[in-house]
């Protein structure tokens, strides 16, 4: 990884290692804002709504036909 940074550096795209290092961390950083959102706003309430039974779930078993073929969705 430290010859990543510095390639980074020799080729131009950054002034310094750590303006590379910097950059990364944001971007670590943004996505596990979005990751955390996601679970949060979408992944959550779907749990929520299955436990309740207020979402039409399937099982694997019941999924797998459906997926060997498509245009049959059974």
């Amino acid at each position: 990884m430290a010859d990543m940074v510095r390639d980074k550096v020799e080729s131009g795209q950054y002034a310094s290692e750590s303006e590379v290092i910097r950059d990364g961390l944001r971007v670590l950083l943004t996505r596990d804002r979005a990751t955390e959102h996601w679970l949060r706003e979408e992944v959550a309430p779907a749990y929520d709504a299955m436990k309740s039974g207020k979402s039409g779930t399937f099982s694997a078993g019941q999924m797998r036909p459906a997926l060997k073929d498509p245009l049959r969705g059974t």
